[in-house]
């Protein structure tokens, strides 16, 4: 399977630009999954459900599955969070894996940026950003894309990947 990123700071588009990208990449008729890391703490499940309630008698993992998805819930129970590459490994085969987050894992990574969050710039400091998508006109050594532009940035990883 194929990975490249989404990072950058919050509220600096990450999540859109995953959104538009695995439009455009399934589009273009590969299968993608996503991995989105989460600095919060955050629970799909429901308190009050049937697989909510598994998990607070003390279940470690929990399968809950229709005909419509199937999601598995892991408790850690204060194990410490795996790894992006456990979290690869659980994955189905698929071409395209996108990631959103793990700034600090080391593979190819495009990096969100709007003026508005005031962040500074991460490229700089991280080899593993091959480029930036940015709201604003950037004086970089990385290609900087227009943070709209998801065909442009789409080819780029395309390129980069030989997908």
């Amino acid at each position: 399977m194929k990975l490249y990123g989404i990072t950058g700071w919050k509220n600096c588009g990450k999540t859109g630009l995953m959104e538009r990208l695995v439009t455009e990449f399934t589009e273009r008729g590969l299968t993608v999954s996503t991995i989105k890391h989460a600095h919060h703490s955050t629970d799909v499940d429901q308190p009050g459900t049937d697989s909510h309630r598994h998990r607070m008698a003390g279940a470690a993992e929990v399968i809950l599955a229709s005909t419509h998805r199937i999601a598995i819930m892991q408790e850690l129970r204060g194990a410490e969070e795996p790894p992006l590459a456990a979290l690869l490994a659980r994955l189905s085969p698929v071409d395209l894996v996108l990631v959103e987050g793990y700034k600090r894992e080391p593979h190819p990574k495009i990096e969100a940026h709007r003026a508005a969050a005031a962040q500074p710039l991460i490229a700089p400091q991280d080899p593993s950003v091959r480029a930036l998508a940015s709201d604003v006109p950037l004086a970089c050594e990385q290609p900087v894309f227009d943070l709209d532009d998801t065909t442009a940035i789409a080819d780029f990883i395309a390129a980069e990947l030989s997908l």
